[in-house]
């Protein structure tokens, strides 16, 4: 599977492989990468309000 695949399952925009193995530990991995995604994006978007969209109205 692509990373891309994966990133968007993650993210809810496309749909899980229904032929994809299920156990807890893979729902429990799939849950921290979600999570760890989701503070990573909110850290690019902190950082390029800090550094670029703040500095244009000062």
């Amino acid at each position: 599977m692509g990373i891309w695949n994966q990133i968007q399952q993650y993210l809810f925009i496309k749909k899980a492989d229904p032929d994809a193995p299920k156990s807890t530990w893979m729902k429990y991995m799939h849950g921290m990468n979600r999570v760890s995604l989701v503070m990573f994006l909110l850290a690019i978007i902190f950082i390029i309000v800090k550094q670029v969209i703040i500095p244009m109205f000062r």
